[in-house]
C-alpha cells in the first residue's frame, strides 16, 4: 500500500510540477551553472547506497589552495531561495518513481555516518528514506541530532498510512513558513560526529 501510494503520488507530483522543474533547472543554469543536478551516494533501506538527486544550490568558489570555500559561502541568495521553497529537494521525486526513496521516512544522511549510529539510530534504516519525514515536521535542521534520530526512530515503530498523510500536511505548512532551514550559523547542520557517550556501534 505504502509503495503504491508512493507511485501514484510521485508520479502525479512530477507530472504537475514539470514546468516549475524546468523553469528551476533552467535559472540554475544560469545563475550558477553546470551540472544542475546534485547527485550524491546516500544509504537507503539497510544501509544499501544509491544515489540521490536534488538541485544545486551553492557555487564552486575555492580559496587560492583549489579547496572548496565554507558552505555558508558558497551559498548566494539564489540558492538561499531554492531552498527555503524547498525547490532543491524535487528530483527527488524521481528516486521515490524508482523505489529507492520513499515520501515519507527518515531524510537519507551522509555515508560517512553509518559506521557512527548506535544499535538505535541506525533502525532508522529499517524502512527506506523519505523526502519528508517526522524529524522534518518536529523542528527540521534546527534540532539536534539526538532529537532527529529519537523521532526517526518513533516513526519507524509507529508509521502508518494516517501518519504518513499527516507528515505530509504538516510538511507543507512547513514549506510555506520556511521553517527549521538552517542550524544556527550552519547552512543546514553540522557534521554528526557520532555519539561519545554510547561506543556501541553498528556493524555498517
Amino acid at each position: 500500500m505504502k509503495r503504491a501510494f508512493d507511485l501514484i503520488v510521485s508520479t502525479t507530483c512530477f507530472t504537475f510540477f514539470l514546468p516549475l522543474i524546468v523553469l528551476t533547472a533552467l535559472l540554475i543554469r544560469m545563475k550558477l551553472g553546470s551540472p544542475v543536478i546534485f547527485k550524491q551516494m546516500r544509504p537507503g533501506l539497510n544501509g544499501e547506497p544509491f544515489m540521490l538527486y536534488k538541485f544545486r544550490t551553492m557555487t564552486d568558489e575555492r580559496d587560492e589552495d583549489g579547496n572548496l570555500l565554507p558552505e555558508h559561502k558558497r551559498l548566494s541568495l539564489f540558492g538561499e531561495v531554492i531552498r527555503k521553497l524547498s525547490l532543491d529537494e524535487l528530483p527527488q521525486l524521481v528516486n521515490v518513481m524508482k523505489g529507492e526513496m520513499s515520501l515519507i521516512g527518515p531524510r537519507p544522511l551522509l555515508m560517512k555516518y553509518l559506521p557512527l549510529y548506535t544499535e538505535e539510530q541506525a533502525q532508522r534504516h529499517l524502512v527506506k528514506p523519505g523526502m519528508t519525514g517526522w524529524a522534518q515536521v518536529n523542528g527540521r535542521n534546527a534540532i539536534t541530532w539526538e532529537e532527529k534520530f529519537e523521532l526517526d526512530i518513533w516513526y519507524v515503530k509507529n508509521q502508518s498510512f494516517f501518519l504518513d498523510c499527516k507528515i505530509l500536511l504538516l510538511t507543507i505548512k512547513k514549506v510555506l513558513k520556511s521553517e527549521g532551514i538552517n542550524n544556527g550559523s550552519h547552512v543546514t547542520m553540522p557534521d554528526f560526529e557520532g555519539d561519545c557517550g554510547n561506543k556501541k556501534r553498528t556493524s555498517y
